[in-house]
Order: structure tokens, then C-alpha cells, then sequence
């Protein structure tokens, strides 16, 4: 990064998943100057290798759903305000369960999920087999979603590009901070191309936002899953919708080139600082199994690829997002679980408490995980 003579940032983010871009574009929009720096290309870690999946059926907080519900629309609406598809579609989602004990815990989760404001409904085999004909016959319950749908996450970083540079963002990719300093001017931005002055700062640097808030002398309880995804060859349609299990152990998906993409929280091995990352076989075999014992059609594909994601966990498994405790003019901001389906809205409502606006729906205090060292 070239440093900028006599240029002070309104606001400098760092980090380039889809929860930073989403941060930068309305803080840009909103009248600052911003600087986004991303040590690698954007939105090429978790936001850009996960599966797509936009789904209302999968969550372990039942507040998110009202989150989820307004970054739907926002993804089906990205041509409006990102200037770029994302290849939304919205099939419909089935949650199954393979036995007793599994369906009861659906039924259980499904009851939570539609109090919370979710469209769901349980439904029996029979309404399951219209809805995904090539349901298998280990299918003893399902709840259905007719929301649930997809955006192709591989064109992130491409569409989100295209529209900070259109919104005057200063993009910084390939650069890696390794220091952040507070300056009489605001924030010294020491990254290994040299330095920017920013009068507020965003952390949105996912598994790593750890490593970037002991920059500040705390302690943010960020750890790493090494999640794992793999994609069969074109082949003919042989599923329909999106389909997941109840104990979220399959996330299984047919694209429109035919491919179809097989996840859902099987992990691989890796660390984020050290690297190292590779496949785990028996995860991988036991995923794939899974898919084929949803839908037995796939016992006909091929797996032509499989690639790795690192997913940042928080203790509680809420977001955060908000100011940084004990920091003026410091912000962070993480997701974890869902961060791709509700990332952009989050991203708003972060640039919407920094432009001193009212955010349309609460956020998230760090100050409840993020400690002094």
C-alpha cells in the first residue's frame, strides 16, 4: 500500500470478506473516504468458498432470524444496490431427519424457528417427496422453507469490487497490516506497503480478528473451524432444492451448471497463521455418504474438486459488532455461523452506527466476549 501524503481516511477497514466490503461500500455511500486493506484478494476466505446457502432453517440463535429475513431481500435485491447478480435463487429448502430421535429434534427446532419469525413448517415423507423427488428412502421427517435459496459465492469479491471502486473506495488488496497505531490524527494503518491515517477503524478480519484486536491490548476469543466442501461433475438434475440435516451435518445443493455442491460442517485440518491446511478423508467420505444417503442419485457422480474454508467461532456463537471497548473511534465486526447469509445486512447496520445514524436493528456488543488482556 502507497502511502498517501497529506490523506486522512474517514474510515479505514481491514479485512475483505463480505462483512468488511458490506461495511466499506455504506460507510463510502454514506459521505466518508474510505480505505479498505485485505491481505489477499476480496472476499477469497470464507465469504467467497463457502456453499451460497441463504437458508432460514439453520440457526442456533433464534434472534438472527430477523437478521437473516432483511439480508435475504438484500441478496435478492443485490443488482439494485451492489450493481451485480449474484446468482440468487431462491428453490425452496428441505431440513431432514433420518431417524426417532433426530425427528424430534426437528420438530423441537422447527416450532423455535417459526415463533422467531421463520417461514417454516414440518412436513411428513409424503409432502417431503413432492417437494425433492429424489429424496432417499431414509427420510422419516423433514421441515420445508420455501425461502431457502442460493447466491454463487465465488463472485463475492468480483461484484463487490466493481461497486466499492464505484463508490470511491480506496481498495488496498495484497497488503497485509502488521501494525495499527493511535495517532493525534486518528489511526496509523502500518501494512507491509507502507502507511494510512484514518480517523476511525473497522476490524472485520474473521478467524483472524484475534490476532488484530491484541493490537489494542485485548483479548477477543476468536477460534478457527477448518470447514470442507467438495463439488461432483455436471451431471443430469437429480435434486431440486436445498438440503441440509437436522443435526447440521449435510448442506447439499445442484447448481444450475449441474454441479452439485456437498458441505455442511465436516471439518479438515489447518490453522490460519501457520497454514497447513488439508483435507480430512474420513470427513470427506462420511459427508459424501451422507449426501448419497439423502439423495441416491449421487451414488452416479463424480467429486471433481474439493477446497477448504476457514469459519471464525465465537463462544456464544453471536455475532459481534459495535465499537471496540475502551477504544474511541474503533469498531469491530465478525459473524461466524450464517456470516455469508446475513454478512451485507450486518455490514449496514455497522455503517449506519459509525455514520451516527440509528441502526435499524440492534447490534451485537463486543464488549460481552472482547476483554483486556
Amino acid at each position: 500500500m502507497a502511502q498517501v501524503t497529506g490523506v486522512t481516511y474517514d474510515a479505514a477497514v481491514i479485512g475483505g470478506g463480505v462483512l468488511g466490503c458490506a461495511t466499506a461500500l455504506h460507510l463510502a455511500r454514506g459521505g466518508m473516504r474510505v480505505v479498505l486493506v485485505e491481505r489477499g484478494a476480496l472476499c477469497a476466505q470464507a465469504s467467497g468458498v463457502n456453499a451460497g446457502t441463504l437458508s432460514m432453517l439453520h440457526f442456533r440463535r433464534l434472534e438472527l432470524v430477523s437478521y437473516a429475513l432483511r439480508a435475504w431481500e438484500m441478496w435478492k435485491t443485490a443488482p439494485e444496490w451492489l450493481g451485480g447478480g449474484m446468482e440468487f435463487g431462491a428453490q425452496g429448502g428441505l431440513v431432514l431427519a433420518f431417524n426417532g430421535r433426530e425427528a424430534e429434534l426437528l420438530e423441537a427446532k422447527t416450532a423455535e424457528l417459526k415463533a422467531a419469525g421463520s417461514p417454516v413448517g414440518v412436513v411428513d415423507t409424503a409432502r417431503a417427496r413432492q417437494i425433492e423427488p429424489g429424496l432417499g428412502p431414509g427420510v422419516v421427517l423433514a421441515s420445508h422453507c420455501p425461502m431457502d435459496g442460493h447466491a454463487n459465492a465465488s463472485l463475492s469479491g468480483r461484484v463487490f469490487r466493481a461497486a466499492l471502486v464505484a463508490a470511491g473506495v480506496d481498495l488496498r488488496e495484497g497488503q497485509e497490516v502488521t501494525a495499527l497505531d493511535p495517532g493525534s490524527g486518528g489511526f496509523e494503518v502500518r501494512a507491509t506497503g507502507g502507511i494510512a491515517v484514518a480517523r476511525r477503524v473497522v476490524l472485520a478480519g474473521g478467524v483472524w480478528l484475534g490476532r488484530m484486536a491484541a493490537w489494542f491490548g485485548l483479548n477477543a476469543p476468536v477460534s478457527c473451524r477448518v470447514q470442507q466442501m467438495a463439488v461432483t461433475e455436471r451431471m443430469a438434475l437429480v435434486m431440486g432444492t436445498i438440503l441440509g440435516n437436522v443435526n447440521g451435518r449435510l448442506s447439499l445443493k445442484q447448481v444450475d451448471n449441474g454441479t452439485v455442491l456437498i458441505g455442511g460442517g465436516w471439518i479438515g485440518k489447518g490453522d490460519p497463521d501457520r497454514g497447513g491446511n488439508e483435507v480430512i478423508s474420513a470427513s470427506l467420505v462420511g459427508n459424501i455418504r451422507l449426501a448419497r444417503y439423502a439423495i441416491p442419485a449421487l451414488a452416479r457422480a463424480r467429486v471433481v474438486r474439493v477446497w477448504l474454508g476457514l469459519r471464525d467461532v465465537y463462544p456464544d456463537d453471536r455475532p459481534i459488532i459495535g465499537p471496540l471497548p475502551g477504544i474511541d473511534d474503533a469498531y469491530i465486526i465478525g459473524c461466524g455461523i450464517s456470516g455469508f447469509t446475513i454478512g451485507p445486512y450486518l455490514g449496514k447496520l455497522l455503517a449506519q452506527r459509525i455514520l451516527g445514524q440509528e441502526p435499524e436493528m440492534a447490534l451485537f456488543d463486543p464488549a460481552r466476549v472482547v476483554t483486556a488482556r
